[in-house]
């Protein structure tokens, strides 16, 4: 069996896993989540420790990560699809860490 190219923490709530290495475009993974298997073709080159999703998720819809919020969608992505803070719009404010 070789290495897990990626880490889903919560595979029955999250809907992003989070890249352990490079991972190219056009990359198939396995992946196992909710249950289920699925093949996710990643869209673009995911960076270490950078997102990707693992279903559709539409504007406004919750993203999800280690089994919680953190944040909301501002725009629809496919699975296999690079996200990242341009798509997220993120629950915290820097104000409330002053």
């Amino acid at each position: 069996m070789g290495k897990s190219r990626f880490i889903i923490i919560n595979p029955e709530r999250d809907n992003v896993a989070t890249a352990l290495e490079d991972i190219p475009k056009g990359a198939i993974l396995n992946v196992n989540f909710r249950g289920e298997d699925h093949e996710i073709e990643i869209k673009k080159e995911i960076p270490f420790g950078h997102k990707f999703a693992l279903t559709a998720l539409s504007e406004g819809d919750e993203a999800i990560k280690y089994g919680v919020m953190i944040g909301k969608m501002k725009k629809s992505v496919e699975p296999g699809d690079y996200v990242h803070t341009r798509q997220i719009q993120s629950l915290w404010h820097k104000s409330e860490f002053k």
